[in-house]
């Protein structure tokens, strides 16, 4: 199990594409032909650091939580950005500021965290300040140099093989990652709030160009009654009967975000309902009891498939105490300090980042979520059966092929 904050950036403007500028002098080398570029702002801020404060040409910082600071916008600070094969380029506009020295400029690196400050009439100028990039980079590799108005920053990847939609996670850059890391894979909200999962599974659906579902329209629809009035006339359990259904029906699809039920009236409360949640990523939205501002929401991720499997699931009933035992089986945690509708996409947001530290954890889950379908989503997840075999007996059949 692994845990993590929610990013905020800085970024004011949405991301837009933009027609990249080479660079007239270079320090390194792209691929172009293989890169994109974007542009976007960030907002400048008077650094709290006095004046004399030096960081050097390229620093490492001490980690520190991916997490918003108070800063005061002054103006707009333009940048662009290229993702390269191996390396990415960052140019930020020097605009007003007066740069007669590269003793002037400062450029603080961490795996996770960009800071650049400028020497300017007197104090130091933050350009920008990434608290949290969207993944890691090699920062004792980082350099940086002047071009014309502009000062280029090159950073290595730490994952050569992963796309950077921005030099930030951000929600346009998240949805962009993680829609090309799913490759086509299902979604499913579970929690007890269905309001809740319902909210989240319509910012995902915008989000990932997914279609969205949730099972309580389906089941009133179907059964011309309300969830309430159906447990009045034939019990909680026929609803749950009724929502796996639905589920087993939408296990075939792909690229639907599915609202599931909230409590103990819905089939992922219940233990041995779970055949059908397999098909996708399961991520459980728990509220917790503690007070707090919704921005401050911790992401527990559960990888059930590894060999500490165990530990793993008992990490999370510590860190989750209120909830269904059930809902420990869903693939990633995102634990509510507090819940407001207008955080909605706050909330999705911190979402899509557990799913991407999830999926980057283990690159084949995506298609092993895929053979699980197409074997028919026998139950026998994440220990994935030979075809033919019956994954309820033991034996020679019992092995997992994955």
């Amino acid at each position: 199990m692994a845990t993590a904050t929610l990013c905020f950036s800085s970024a004011k403007n949405p991301i837009k594409p933009s027609k990249f500028r080479p660079p007239k002098s270079s320090l390194s080398s792209y691929n172009k032909p293989n890169s994109s570029a974007i542009t976007t702002s960030l907002s400048p801020t008077i650094s709290p650091f006095p004046s004399s404060t030096r960081f050097g040409l390229v620093k490492r910082l001490n980690p520190f939580l991916c997490e918003s600071t108070s800063t005061v916008s002054t103006s707009t600070t333009n940048y662009e950005f290229l993702d390269g094969p191996t390396e990415l380029e960052l140019r930020l506009e020097l605009g007003k500021y007066a740069i007669n020295s590269t003793r002037d400029i400062f450029v603080d690196a961490d795996e996770s965290s960009l800071i650049v400050r400028v020497q300017h009439s007197g104090s130091l100028w933050t350009l920008m300040e990434a608290t949290c990039l969207y993944d890691k980079i090699k920062p004792a590799e980082t350099i940086w140099y002047l071009d014309d108005d502009q000062l280029v920053v090159n950073l290595k990847k730490h994952d050569p093989e992963l796309h950077w939609p921005d030099i930030i996670e951000s929600w346009e850059s998240l949805s962009v990652g993680v829609m090309q890391l799913l490759k086509g894979i299902s979604i499913y909200l579970v929690g007890d709030s269905s309001e809740i999962n319902e909210k989240i599974a319509q910012e995902l659906a915008v989000g990932l160009g997914y279609t969205p579902f949730t099972t309580k329209e389906l089941l009133e629809t179907y059964g011309q009654k309300t969830i309430d009035s159906w447990v009045i006339a034939e019990g909680s359990d026929s609803v749950v009967d009724a929502e796996s259904v639905v589920l087993e029906s939408l296990s075939s699809n792909l690229r639907v975000v599915v609202a599931t039920l909230g409590g103990q009236l819905g089939a992922a409360g219940r233990a041995d309902k779970w055949q059908h949640l397999y098909a996708g990523f399961t991520v459980w939205l728990s509220q917790s009891e503690a007070t707090g501002n919704i921005f401050e929401l911790a992401i527990v991720i559960v990888v059930e498939y590894n060999a500490d499997e165990d530990s793993a699931k008992e990490e999370a009933r510590r860190n989750v105490q209120d909830g269904s035992q059930a809902y420990t089986n869903a693939d990633v945690v995102v634990k509510l300090g507090g819940w407001d509708p207008n955080y909605a996409k706050s909330v999705a947001q911190a979402s899509l980042s557990a799913l991407k530290q999830l999926i980057l954890s283990d690159k084949k889950l995506p298609g092993k979520k895929s053979l699980y379908i197409r074997l028919g989503c026998r139950g026998d997840w994440p220990y994935i059966k030979p075809p033919g075999g019956d994954p309820s007996t033991g034996g020679d059949n019992s092995r997992p092929i994955l």
